[in-house]
């Protein structure tokens, strides 16, 4: 058997510049126990591996109309684990990541326990699984998960640290509780293993699932001013309501949730940010009138930005009528003309960025009636062809401005690098740019992320093929274009679903 083949992937374009080029990646990712090769969910790639080892040959493969862009992340998934991993897991939570073409994303802080940077309490829901693992917190739990089972996820992570105790709105969190989990903070927990802030670092804060109560909201951001992150907010707050307030409702009978209830916590987070200077991001923003606050806010040069999501860009609350609980989320889906607003706002550059706040749950609580069934769908899975098809099939944005808001945008906030291909392609001692970029033996190639997307490809989204353990989405059985093909993490494959039909057989570059 020879040695372990190369991966060329012949006639990338290249997402901001639309040059060809070839990319050259190593083989496989390292596990903490060994290596592992990518989640490969065809199984071509899988195959050809093999036969490139027994054959000592490299594997080349046909990428023509194929985009090569910088990893996209997702600044809003809940992963349910600890304490409610018949929901989601780490494990299957970044699997379904990566097969949407993430190569990072946040988790936020609604877990069981929180992420509040607190000792579990023994009893608690999901307590046993940290102590378990032989650590006292979530947050350690989280940031030395793979090195406790012993696998390589295919997706990178950073962690949201929880505005309350609990998160449970009534004091705020311990800030010398959680520092230590900041980024540049080093090993941490009780492991002693590789993995730890640096890593899964926490690089912003949130009560997600609910806005920060405003008792604790000036010492949360004094909280957050120290540590440097971002206060990151669940931007609606009502006491009452089942879905958005209107007709709809109305002929549902059910209790209304009306717009202004986003608007008053938009408006007090951007004071906020006018008062202090801290840095605020508005989470899954959704109406018209919220967006128009964001925009005068960024018109006075606050330190504001903003996320929406796939669902409120696709969907308004007419559609409850036929997808039920499956439409039901927090906040929830607006009327005809806000989803208007919302896309408007994506072409004017409000929205900063877009992240799917991906929340599983089971079918059996999405089977209760409308009233009882729990907020959210997921949406890692299906994110990149619901908004392709939506704004730029649609005609309101192009390829390259997806790419921005799903990619280079969200990585900001988190803090993690986006990378320069064209950068990457020049060499200074020859004076041109070289059409092969070869990522192996790079000094940087730790910190090399990727996403390969093939944006005309036309496909039918299937739940029953998610990667997810849920399947509550309303996008189902839905035809749209663009399509992640794989991910490159560290420069090699992390998740490919390459067919065998784009493998060439004679080694040569297409």
């Amino acid at each position: 058997m020879g040695a372990s083949p190369s991966i060329f992937l012949h006639g990338l374009t290249v997402w901001d510049t639309g040059e060809r080029i070839d990319l050259a990646l190593g083989p496989h990712r390292t596990a903490p126990t060994g290596s592992a090769p990518c989640l490969d969910e065809s199984g071509a790639l899988g195959k050809a591996l093999m036969h490139a080892l027994d054959a000592s040959e490299d594997i080349h493969v046909d990428c023509s109309g194929l985009t090569l862009a910088p990893g996209l992340c997702d600044p809003h998934v809940h992963f349910r684990d600890p304490g409610q991993t018949q929901k989601e897991s780490m494990l299957s939570g970044c699997a379904a990541a990566a097969s949407g073409g993430y190569t990072n994303v946040l988790i936020m802080p609604n877990t069981l326990p929180a992420l509040d940077g607190a000792a579990v309490k023994p009893g608690d829901q999901g307590a046993q699984e940290v102590t378990d693992a032989g650590f006292e917190t979530s947050i350690d739990y989280l940031q030395h998960y793979a090195e406790v089972i012993g696998e390589t996820l295919p997706v990178r992570y950073c962690l949201c640290v929880a505005a309350s105790t609990g998160r449970e709105g009534l004091q705020a969190s311990d800030i010398g509780a959680w520092k230590r989990f900041l980024r540049g903070q080093g090993a941490s927990g009780t492991s002693g293993v590789a993995e730890g802030p640096d890593s899964h670092p926490v690089i912003a804060i949130s009560d997600d699932g609910a806005a920060i109560a405003d008792g604790i909201l000036s010492e949360v951001a004094e909280h957050a001013l120290l540590a440097g992150i971002p206060i990151v907010d669940h931007c609606e707050h009502h006491e009452s309501g089942v879905i958005n307030e209107g007709e709809i409702s109305r002929r549902l009978n059910v209790p209304g949730i009306p717009s202004s209830t986003e608007l008053t916590i938009v408006d007090r987070d951007i004071e906020l940010a006018r008062r202090t200077g801290q840095h605020v991001h508005l989470q899954h923003v959704s109406t018209a009138a919220a967006f128009e606050a964001i925009r005068r806010a960024k018109r006075e040069g606050l330190p504001v930005t903003c996320e929406t999501a796939p669902h409120y860009l696709a969907l308004c609350d007419e559609d409850v009528l036929e997808h039920g609980t499956l439409a039901k989320m927090n906040p929830p889906l607006r009327s005809a003309a806000d989803r208007q607003a919302t896309i408007e706002a994506v072409c004017d550059g409000t929205v900063d960025m877009i992240a799917t706040d991906h929340a599983p749950h089971t079918i059996a609580e999405k089977q209760l009636p409308l009233s009882e069934a729990p907020n959210g769908i997921i949406g890692l899975e299906s994110a990149y062809g619901v908004c392709h098809s939506v704004l730029v099939d649609g005609g309101f944005i192009d390829d390259r401005r997806l790419i921005e808001l799903m990619a280079v945008a969200p990585a900001g906030l988190m803090g993690v690098p986006s990378v320069d291909i064209t950068a990457m392609l020049s060499d200074p001692s020859l004076g041109k740019q070289l059409r092969l970029l070869d990522l192996r033996g790079r000094d940087d190639a730790d910190a090399i992320d990727m996403s390969i997307l093939a944006p005309d490809e036309e496909w039918t989204i299937d739940p029953g093929n998610f990667h997810s353990k849920a399947r509550n989405t309303p996008f189902g059985s839905w035809k749209v274009t663009g399509r992640p093909i794989a991910t490159v993490i560290s420069s090699s494959l992390a998740f490919s679903r390459i067919p065998q039909g784009m493998l060439i057989d004679d080694g040569q570059g297409a």
